[in-house]
């Protein structure tokens, strides 16, 4: 299938998928096009699929534009072999997107997928009119090589369970706790036509590039410089993940970022808060 869903929410889209030099791309299309903006095409965190989206948010996104989420190579319903390092990973969301005949396209990129949005930023800048970099961090950023022993062992366990997500996602308070557990209701609503798992290998990989992109180099850095694009950081005030003070420095060295920071919340922010983040980035993206 390759047509979009335009009359459904999220937790109903449709999946599609896509073959690029012999690889399908899975991938949902949901809301309508937009006269005055790109559709927008968010790149989703380590181990996620199209179903870690949080159809709250994505209904807020999805209100006056169209959205796209995929599953890029080896994650998920998409085939192929999963990139151990974010140059390929960007090269194939580049192919998927050319695939799709988009020629401008507005980039939200969570967590790992902020490192990609970051990639695709520099190696094609005039692709992306504007981005959105949540929960990520910069290449050669520091505290970034290394995870602590707690969230090595709940992102990377062989299998995701729900209380080993809340831990890694949400704050220890009740409020953030509670509302992990209804993000997982949400996502879980959709019980049919449910995307795959990722696998193992699929980990493994992701776990190769993020780590190699963690690698202390502050020449690295300089790279954000190249960015042009109107930029919104955004994180929780407390992500163990990435650490909150890295969505500081890509304020701090991308021109004229804006950075938002939310109360009470870990790597997950964006599923603690998902209308008033979603209304924020409809606000950045120019609505």
């Amino acid at each position: 299938m390759t047509e979009a869903s335009t009359a459904v929410g999220a937790a109903h889209a449709a999946n599609l998928d896509i073959e690029v030099d012999g690889e399908r791309f899975a991938y949902r299309r949901f809301g309508g096009p937009s006269a005055t903006v790109p559709p927008l095409v968010l790149l989703q965190h380590f181990r996620g699929n199209l179903d870690y989206w949080d159809p709250a948010f994505l209904d807020v996104l999805a209100a006056d534009r169209e959205v796209i989420t995929v599953d890029l190579r080896g994650v998920g319903g998409s085939t192929g072999t999963t990139p151990d390092n974010i140059a390929d990973m960007a090269r194939d969301a580049l192919r998927f997107i050319d695939a799709l005949g988009l020629k401008s396209v507005d980039l939200l990129g969570f967590s790992l997928g902020g490192h990609i949005a970051q990639e695709i930023a520099l190696v094609r800048p005039r692709l992306p009119r504007r981005l959105v970099l949540a929960g990520t961090a910069p290449q050669g950023a520091p505290d970034l090589h290394r995870w602590s022993e707690d969230v090595y062992a709940y992102a990377c366990a062989d299998e995701i369970t729900a209380e080993g997500f809340i831990a890694l996602f949400f704050s220890g308070s009740e409020k953030s706790v509670q509302r992990g557990w209804e993000y997982l209701a949400r996502t879980h609503a959709r019980d049919t036509d449910r995307d795959a798992e990722t696998t193992l290998a699929c980990r493994d990989a992701q776990y190769q590039a993020l780590m190699t992109w963690g690698i202390p180099e502050s020449s690295k850095l300089e790279r954000l410089s190249a960015i042009t694009q109107p930029t919104l950081v955004a994180n929780g005030d407390n992500d163990t993940m990435m650490s909150t003070k890295n969505s500081y420095l890509l304020a701090e060295r991308i021109r004229g970022a804006q950075l938002r920071v939310y109360p009470d919340a870990d790597h997950g922010f964006l599923d603690q808060y998902p209308v008033e983040f979603g209304q924020h980035v409809r606000q950045f993206l120019g609505r």
